[in-house]
Parts: structure tokens; sequence; C-alpha cells
């Protein structure tokens, strides 16, 4: 009797969970799901597509019922009319973490699915608010967010069996996504703007736990710095990673950092003051480093006088001749350049400092500037 009871609560269990989820089985091969993805800056563009094959069909795939010009009725689904679905089986999609620029024209950040409108010589994208659809039996033109135009290439000297989506020439603001199928090639640029999204991506990790630690407000604020961007808010991130409430991180490379930015927002004064303080907590190669910063910004009087300090606040001990040797040279004092170049070799650590200051002193005797 409770053997009987039971099959009737092991059929509901298993009915119940047969409806919260579904088994999945083997791709039958053949047309696979792929999925290619790149980061820009700090913007992920991905593509998921169905890539069908040739199969022997070379000459036979574009402008027929493979891979259709125009629109056609596919006899199925609410679209009377209905662009190729770029792809195979369910849509092609194509997703931006951040907004977009699509062959220069503006597409928000999101998901879409990825349309084409094909024609002999020509080929228009269309982005549909819809990824979720099935290939294109349910377009709806009302969905489409965006349309741009390009030229496609049908010589591609080796036929490409599978559909791909390619990502080609990726830079830190754009990349050119391609679609390669037989012989032909559809591409479009996808551009973005790394400064507006790099300021919106590290603001939003700012508000984060990230904003309670100093490495990453350092970090936050010297990228900032470094593109003359969002100043004064990079400006409270470096001013809480030096605050006591923070740790009060009192290092060179911070208190350099909010110098910069003081300077950059003209206030000059405490902008002094700060690297005053800064320099006087500076390692011997921290200074050396800055003041080639400084002739790399064409700044050869400055540069000359973090030489001069480094010389002074250390003792003379290398690099800080060597330091002198650019810094005068860079002024146009090669005499003195050439002195202190041979201090230097005189110090120098090992074989490749040694060879870079023999060099250096061939070019200073022969009374030319050293390269900086």
């Amino acid at each position: 009797m409770k053997k009987l009871l039971l099959l009737p609560l092991i059929t509901f269990v298993f009915s119940q969970l047969g409806f919260a989820q579904q088994l999945v089985l083997p791709n039958n091969g053949t047309n696979p799901r792929m999925t290619v993805g790149v980061r820009i800056g700090v913007t992920d563009v991905t593509i998921n597509w169905g890539a069908p094959g040739v199969k022997g069909r070379e000459g036979k795939i574009w402008g027929t019922d493979v891979a259709h010009y125009g629109f056609t009725n596919l006899g199925f689904g609410t679209a009377k009319e209905s662009p190729w679905r770029a792809g195979a089986d369910e849509c092609t999609t194509i997703s931006f973490s951040t907004d977009v620029m699509i062959e220069g024209k503006p597409l928000p950040a999101g998901q879409y699915a990825l349309f084409m409108i094909l024609a002999a010589d020509e080929t228009t994208l269309i982005f549909s608010k819809n990824p979720a659809a099935w290939g294109s039996y349910f377009y709806d033109p009302k969905e489409d967010v965006l349309r741009v135009t390009v030229r496609q290439q049908k010589d591609l000297p080796q036929s490409r069996e599978r559909l791909a989506y390619l990502l080609d020439n990726p830079t830190d603001r754009s990349v050119t996504v391609a679609l390669e199928w037989e012989r032909w090639r559809i591409p479009f640029k996808v551009e973005v703007d790394p400064v507006t999204t790099g300021i919106a991506s590290i603001r939003s990790q700012m508000t984060s736990g990230l904003g309670f630690d100093p490495p990453s407000l350092q970090a936050a604020a010297q990228w900032c710095l470094t593109n003359n961007v969002n100043l004064e808010e990079a400006l409270f991130w470096i001013e809480s990673a030096t605050s006591p409430n923070l740790g009060g991180v009192q290092t060179f490379s911070a208190l350099n950092i909010q110098a910069g930015l003081l300077r950059k927002l003209g206030r000059n004064a405490v902008a002094d003051e700060t690297l005053k303080n800064a320099m006087a907590k500076a390692t011997v190669m921290e200074l050396h480093s800055y003041g080639r910063q400084l002739i790399s910004e064409k700044k050869p009087k400055e540069a000359l006088a973090v030489f001069e300090q480094n010389h002074k606040q250390n003792n003379g001990a290398w690099p800080t001749n060597v330091g002198l040797a650019r810094g005068y040279s860079a002024n146009g004092d090669l005499k003195k350049a050439l002195e202190h170049a041979k201090l230097a070799l005189a110090q120098a650590p090992d074989a490749t400092n040694k060879t870079s200051l023999e060099t250096m002193i061939k070019t200073l005797g022969e009374g030319k500037p050293i390269s900086q």
C-alpha cells in the first residue's frame, strides 16, 4: 500500500522538476552555435550566431533562398517581409556594454538582433531591439534601433566553409566586425569614445568598495591626470587616498599625482607645496624617473632642478650623476654633462649601464647633446 502511495508522489515531484527545467541534448552539428568577443577600452562586444556551412553550394549562397536579397516572405511567423538572419537558426545577436558608434552612427549599449538586407553590391545592417526572437520569422521594422549600409567584398581568395564573424584590427577605440562566408566579406566598424566610457567605468567602480581602496583611488586619479579629464573628481579621489582617514598614503607617486592635478586646476601655490613634500619622500630612482619625465615633456630647467636635488639628497649615489649628465645636456651645457657622465661611468653597476655611458661620453665628447 505504501508503494502505491509513493508512485504518485514521485510522479508529481518529477513533473514539477520537468516543468522548471528542460533536457539539454547535444548539438547535432549541422549549424553549431558560436560566440566571439573583444574588449575595446572598457567596452565588451560579443556576437553569438548559428554557423551554417557552404556544403558544396559554392556560387549558390548569395541572392538565393540560402541568403536571400532584400526581404522575403518566409512562410511562417508574423513577418510578411523578412530580412536575412545573418546566420542560421536563432537570431544572430550582438551586444555592447557601453554606447558605441556603428559606421559613425550612434547605438546605445545593449543586446540586439542583427539582421541584414542583402543586395548585389551593398548590405544594410539592421540592429533590432528584439534579440529573443527566432531568426527573422517575427521581424518587425518598428523594433529597428539602427540601420547602416556598408559595401561588401565578393572575391575572397579562399572560400570559407562555415559562416564566421571576425574581429579585425582591434584598438583601444575601434574594431572591425566582419561576416565572412563562402567568398563574401561584409565588414562594419565599431567605435567607442575611450575617454567618455573610461570615465563612466571608473566612476561606477569608485562607488563600490574600490572607492575606499587607496591604490584604486590613486590609479583612477592617475588615469584622469594622464588623459586631462575629470580633474576635480580625480583630485577628490587622490585626496581621499592621501587622507589619514584611509591610511594617509604619502608616497611620492601619490603626492605627485595630487600636485599634477592641482596645477592643471590652476592651484599652483598648493601644487608647489605638495610637490615639494612629494620630492622629499621620493626614492633616488623615483626622482631620476621624474626628471626624465620632465625632459620628455620639454621642461629642461625643471628637470635639471630635480636632478640637482636628487644628487644632493642622495649624496651623489647612482644614478644621480647620470641624471645630471642628462639635465645639463638638455640645457645645452655639454661640458658639465660630460663631467657627470664620466663620474657616472665609474659608478655603473653593470655592463649594460657601462656600455650606455660609454656611448653617452663619446657623443658628448664630439660636442653633441645626448639623446634623451
